[in-house]
């Protein structure tokens, strides 16, 4: 019996919206963990700057020939440009953050770590997006800060620098995704992507340049790779919160806190410790209650505002925002 590409595609299709996501999900932990093995490696010849440099440069050639298809200058346009410059700013220094923690901490420490970004989300939402945010939420997020300072191991000893930059990275990215939610009222998400690619390209080759090492065509490949790894892994994880709920999903990504501790352990030969553990518990339990926190609110919020006045005259555009919805679920299925 064999089994075609048409008998995929239907079994795919056939797949509850929620369980496509986290299959897409999975994929893109997979992607991830390669590419942080990946820069772990190339870490021991390349400083951070300049892999840096190569992760932006070949995420930007991943995604030009989208943009040339789309139209170049439909894709490129925009109004918005000081806040593309913050949120490629901010995604610079989390990126340059996150691998000098993949290269001078366990994959294990350097992934829980950077689990800790939904927890800056809390305040950063309050401040920026005007949200409230409730005792709840509030006291997950504190037990999510406890588990952090558990990592972090400062009674033993001065907490690492690499550690302490692992926290700012994830800082920043909480921060850089509060910046795309206010660009994506108005932006596409390719518009967004390629943005990123022309100026992070540039911007990152000057401190580049300081450190440069000439790589050989076997480390080119490699360097390569990276961007080609995370660029394919974003595109999956937007696919997945596009077809899924991110409460359904969202809990799939921690996957890659077991891949990297097994990879960690197997090619590097890190052991995580206890400590690594409970942390790790601890941050992963608390963003997963705000995730549910948060699902809940929105359909408090939904259904407080659907009032038999409010039904009869949104009727229109819920139709329409449902047609739409039927649409981008087709297309998902058509691949």
């Amino acid at each position: 019996m064999t089994f075609t590409k048409s008998d995929f595609s239907r079994g795919w299709a056939a797949l509850p919206d929620n369980s496509r996501g986290a299959l897409w999900i999975l994929f893109s932990t997979v992607l991830f963990t390669v590419m942080a093995v990946t820069v772990k490696q190339m870490g021991k010849h390349f400083d951070s700057f300049q892999i840096v440099f190569f992760r932006c440069l070949f995420h930007f050639l991943t995604i030009l020939p989208f943009v040339i298809r789309e139209g170049a200058w439909s894709v490129i346009r925009t109004s918005r440009f000081p806040l593309h410059l913050l949120r490629v700013s901010l995604g610079l220094v989390a990126m340059f953050c996150g691998f000098y923690a993949f290269v001078h901490l366990s994959l294990a420490d350097a992934v829980a770590i950077s689990f800790a970004r939904p927890l800056f989300m809390i305040p950063l939402a309050v401040l920026f997006l005007h949200e409230v945010v409730r005792l709840r939420r509030w006291s997950a997020t504190a037990i999510g800060f406890v588990g952090v300072v558990v990592m972090l191991r400062p009674g033993e000893s001065a907490i690492s620098t690499a550690a302490l930059v692992a926290l700012l990275g994830a800082f920043c990215v909480a921060v850089v995704l509060v910046v795309i939610k206010r660009l994506s009222t108005t932006e596409r998400p390719l518009t967004i992507s390629i943005w990123f690619g022309i100026i992070a390209t540039l911007v990152s080759f000057f401190p580049a340049m300081m450190v440069w090492k000439q790589p050989t065509m076997e480390q080119l490949f490699w360097l390569a790779l990276i961007g080609a790894l995370g660029a394919s892994a974003q595109y999956m994880v937007i696919r997945a919160y596009r077809i899924g709920e991110a409460t359904a999903v969202a809990p799939f990504d921690y996957v890659r806190l077991v891949l990297a501790g097994g990879v960690g352990w197997w090619i590097f030969a890190e052991e995580p410790d206890i400590w690594t553990g409970i942390g790790s518990l601890l941050i992963i339990g608390s963003t997963l209650y705000i995730a549910r926190r948060e699902a809940l609110r929105k359909r408090e919020d939904a259904s407080s505002t659907s009032s038999p006045a409010s039904t009869s005259l949104g009727t229109r555009e819920g139709v329409g925002a449902s047609v739409a919805a039927k649409r981008e679920r087709d297309a998902e299925r058509k691949g």
